[in-house]
């Protein structure tokens, strides 16, 4: 049984006990959370899409911790003029684990 859910604007397809990295969430290490957004449902070969969203299907998951991602270097130049930038970023990610997913 896999669904396809909306976290924090992004797509992400889950299953139970799998454990993702989505765009940092407000809640707290060891809250429970659960996301309403579900766009797919697939349990046994049968397939439930929704138009958006499947009314009253959930999947709930549990903060585990809060991380960064790894370093990304920007770096701009324009040839034969000396400008020169170069600037880093690390993006907040939240981890989380699947505990259930319900059609």
């Amino acid at each position: 049984m896999y669904a396809i859910v909306e976290i924090a604007g992004q797509q992400f397809k889950v299953q139970k006990d799998q454990k993702i990295f989505v765009h940092r969430l407000k809640d707290d290490i060891g809250a429970k959370i659960s996301f309403d957004r579900v766009l797919l449902v697939e349990n046994g070969g049968k397939i439930n899409v929704g138009a958006p969203a499947i009314s009253g299907a959930l999947v709930s998951a549990e903060v585990n911790d809060h991380v960064k991602g790894d370093k990304v270097i920007v770096f701009r130049k324009k040839r034969r003029k000396g400008y020169k930038k170069r600037n880093g970023h690390r993006q907040s990610f939240t981890a989380i684990t699947i505990t259930d997913i319900k059609a």
